[in-house]
């Protein structure tokens, strides 16, 4: 039997909803670091921190994006988000043209989603104690 989506849902996991089910984790599960793979995870999913993320679950916080566009989406963050524009050749490696369901749908597309969220700060949740801004370690002195 070949396993095929069949669903007409337009949800927030619609893009990553492409890979037939498995009953062993997937290599990137296996091989990713928990904090690259949470990230992973909540990107595939849409349940990312994001603008899109926050205007349906978590109304009380902004949802435009620190470069000005009113809506911070994945696809923004992944194909246009000014900041993230030399690391993008990870993800055109498995999407040339930045597709987000072969971003996020395919093996090839978690790979190299996986890599780009090494590289980057993408999907995390900005800090808002200033307190945490400098990541330094402590000198004895202080």
């Amino acid at each position: 039997m070949h396993w095929s989506n069949t669903s007409k849902i337009n949800s927030l996991f619609s893009p990553a909803d492409r890979l037939p089910p498995s009953l062993k984790p997937r290599k990137h599960f296996c091989e990713s670091r928990q904090a690259i793979y949470g990230r992973l995870i909540q990107c595939r999913t849409g349940h990312a921190f994001t603008g899109e993320y926050y205007s349906s679950f978590v109304p009380s916080e902004t949802v435009s994006c620190p470069c000005g566009k009113r809506l911070q989406t994945r696809e923004h963050i992944l194909a246009t988000y000014p900041t993230f524009e030399s690391k993008r050749d990870m993800l055109r490696s498995a999407s040339e043209d930045l597709v987000i369901t072969d971003i996020l749908g395919t093996e090839k597309g978690i790979k190299a989603l996986s890599e780009f969220l090494q590289e980057t700060n993408a999907f995390k949740k900005p800090r808002t104690d200033p307190s945490h801004t400098n990541l330094r370690p402590s000198s004895p002195s202080e």
